[in-house]
């Protein structure tokens, strides 16, 4: 047939371009409840981080193992998370996830009261730990049926967009809660009323996420056995990028991870007292809020492996230099730059952990995920706290963003599909 011969056909359109809109996410609003509540309950989150580790190494300067004490304190949040991880998992998995979330709130604000009731009346430091301890267990259960409800609440298609702002809200609470904090203890010369003020959010929390009319429906219970209890493990192991997305991100942060010494530096080090102790804690969130607002206004990455490892990279790299910096506000603008490559690492990592698994298994997924990570920022901060009562504080955070790098590359070559990884939805 010749073209003149051809019937009329209408012309065959472009596929649609898809939507780029950093906002239209923000649009459904059980995402926004669910984002409004975490944003309230971080903000009391990071006052607290504060205000735990300024009165820790107050109350314990004068023994001469206060930098030890700090560490301490990733070493108490850490062993709920070995303990219960299995167990959190299986119950994100086979219960109703948002009550979850409403009764782990509940129990950890219980926990701040008891912490506030320590602080004010200055019982003795390991009752600190003991509320640790109770709220450390609640969140372990907490962070499995959070991890694992989000993608419910939102299509596959914005699920990166709502990871990048739940981690804008996460990081711009971040900034406010220490700062908060660090006003607070610097008027009263308390830390009670913060853990107050944190138990206050933990019940806003708590209230709001009541308010989702989404809800995890199980389609079939399974008995608590050991078989059901290591399938997040068997998952896990199995699917070689999300291991090896999780464990550079648990070594990185095992190692690299300064956090817990912001004290030390603070008083020791560039003599800025409390509120510059919380400016600098604000450093990290402020340059990951950056970060996220340039994400959300990007395309998914397209090489979403190879800007994992190169953030990962310049993390190592800034934490070298805020290890040997005595300037202010060289210190500050490390910890800017560690908060904005932190970030591109928690997008990456969370969007794929998340969309590479079944629903069925997400809360056992999530509860691995939260093992690994939260192990290594606890263990970190132990970490830090022995190495710089042996060798000095210099010495642990220059030597863990050498070690860092070095994770990078290993990692790199290990599991070289992770540098091959394309679109971060694909």
């Amino acid at each position: 047939m010749h073209d003149a011969e051809a019937p009329d056909t209408p012309p065959v359109k472009p596929p649609a371009k898809p939507s780029h809109d950093p906002y239209e996410v923000l649009r459904n609003p059980d995402f926004r409840l669910y984002l409004i509540a975490r944003f309230i309950a971080t903000v009391g989150q990071m006052m607290f981080v504060m205000a735990v580790n300024w009165e820790i190494y107050e109350r314990t300067y004068d023994s001469g193992y206060g930098r030890l004490a700090l560490g301490c304190v990733g070493l108490t949040l850490v062993l709920p998370l070995i303990f219960f991880t299995l167990p959190a998992g299986h119950v994100a998995d086979n219960y109703n996830r948002k009550h979850v979330i409403m009764i782990t709130t509940s129990i950890l604000a219980l926990a701040l009261i008891g912490l506030a009731v320590v602080s004010a009346v200055q019982a003795p430091v390991p009752y600190i730990y003991l509320c640790l301890l109770v709220g450390g267990s609640a969140r372990t259960f907490m962070w499995a049926a959070t991890a694992s409800f989000l993608p419910q609440l939102v299509d596959r298609q914005h699920f990166p967009k709502a990871i990048n702002w739940t981690s804008s809200s996460f990081q711009l609470s971040s900034i406010l809660g220490p700062i908060a904090a660090g006003q607070l203890i610097g008027h009263f010369h308390h830390a009670w009323i913060v853990y107050a003020v944190n138990a206050a959010a933990s019940l806003t929390c708590c209230v709001l996420v009541g308010s989702v009319h989404t809800h995890h429906s199980v389609v079939k219970k399974e008995k608590m056995t050991f078989a059901a209890l290591r399938t997040g493990f068997d998952f896990v192991f199995k699917n070689r990028i999300i291991l090896g997305i999780i464990t550079l991100d648990m070594f990185a942060v095992l190692l690299g991870g300064c956090t817990a010494l912001l004290a030390v530096f603070a008083k020791d080090i560039l003599f800025v007292g409390p509120r510059g102790l919380g400016f600098l804690q604000a450093a990290l969130p402020l340059g990951a809020i950056l970060c996220s607002f340039i994400l959300a206004h990007r395309p998914p990455l397209q090489k979403a492996g190879r800007s994992l490892l190169i953030a990962v990279t310049i993390f190592g790299l800034a934490t070298i230099v805020f290890g040997l910096s005595k300037w202010y506000w060289l210190s500050f603008l490390m910890l800017f730059i560690c908060g904005a490559s932190d970030n591109v690492s928690v997008v990456v990592r969370h969007t794929l952990v998340q969309l590479l698994t079944p629903d069925e298994k997400r809360g056992r997924v999530s509860a691995v995920n939260n093992l690994f990570i939260g192990t290594s920022n606890e263990m970190g901060e132990f970490e830090s706290g022995l190495v710089a009562q042996w060798l000095g504080p210099v010495f642990a955070v220059v030597s863990g963003g050498v070690g860092t790098i070095l994770v990078v590359l290993g990692v790199a070559r290990i599991w070289p599909e992770i540098r091959k990884y394309g679109k971060l939805t694909g």
